[in-house]
């Protein structure tokens, strides 16, 4: 159950001038994506502005992107809430249409204790026994850490398949993998975390460069699974400036960024989110341009 592939593409969510939801170009970036490198699309995750998004316009991406998509990559929906009540309610709706799997977040703000967020996956799990759950880890921007052994209990959910691991800690990741079974797929949170934890029984990445270089992320992964660690090392190497530069400020506002240099008509962020500034841009067209992306 729930084999999502390598690359993950945390999908950014295009805007319209006057702020609404761009369904169609939605749908022709997903299609892009799928044709450069990504297994599988997180729609409305952190990258895809879901604290901005309704439940609403939130469904309504993962029927384009579905439809988009179908045959060619999976879709995993971003259903996470620190409401109990409505991550089961989204997960249960979402997975009524055909997603693959969904991303279930810590619940953030409230900083529920190890035992709340045991329950919360659990009850999670038990709503929706026949969807592949993604836990996402991401203490960051929750202000709460789903520790390892609280990941081990979870791992023995028969639809808990793996987790999005955003610590950037090596020490929590590798603690992660002595404790999980093999089947139970780490992936990578963090682009430059992605060649590290590959070394210590990762699956892939949840991306945000794949929007951008997609083809070449798989080829490090595979490279590395072959055991051409020269050629994934250099890989990793070659894209490590635009894994630093896609995090010059919040995200996913350098990713929408690049994706407009290269063309992309994805529009802003929505508030409280800004454009990026112009040393920001001018960094990143800088990054883009030593890459040939633009």
């Amino acid at each position: 159950m729930g084999d999502f592939g390598n690359v993950l593409t945390a999908m950014i969510t295009p805007f319209k001038a006057d702020g609404s939801v761009n369904y169609d170009v939605a749908a022709e970036l997903a299609a892009h994506l799928a044709n450069n490198g990504t297994d599988t699309l997180v729609v409305c995750g952190t990258t895809g502005e879901s604290p901005t998004l309704t439940w609403d316009e939130e469904y309504q991406l993962f029927v384009e992107v579905l439809k988009s998509v179908a045959g060619k990559a999976k879709v995993i929906a971003g259903c996470g809430s620190n409401s109990t009540k409505e991550a089961i309610a989204a997960t249960q709706k979402a997975s009524k249409i055909g997603v693959h799997g969904s991303l279930q977040v810590v619940p953030y703000y409230n900083k529920p204790p190890q035992a709340g967020l045991e329950a919360h996956f659990q009850a999670i799990a038990q709503a929706c026994p026949d969807l592949p759950l993604l836990l996402y880890n991401v203490p960051g921007r929750t202000g709460q850490n789903l520790q390892p052994e609280t990941v081990a209990r979870l791992a023995k959910v028969s639809n808990i398949v793996g987790i999005k691991e955003s610590t950037g800690n090596i020490d929590q990741a590798s603690e992660i993998r002595r404790l999980t079974p093999k089947e139970f797929h780490i992936y990578s949170g963090d682009d430059y975390m992605t060649l590290p934890l590959l070394a210590i029984g990762a699956k892939g990445v949840v991306s945000v460069a794949s929007h951008l270089v997609g083809n070449q992320l798989q080829q490090m992964i595979q490279a590395f699974s072959a055991g051409k660690i020269e050629v994934a090392r250099d890989i990793h190497l070659q894209l490590f400036p635009l894994f630093k530069a896609l995090f010059l400020t919040s995200n996913p506002i350098p990713v929408k960024e690049a994706l407009k240099l290269q063309g992309w008509e994805v529009g802003s962020t929505r508030p409280p989110l800004c454009e990026a500034d112009l040393e920001v841009s001018q960094k990143l067209e800088a990054v883009l341009k030593e890459l040939s992306l633009i």
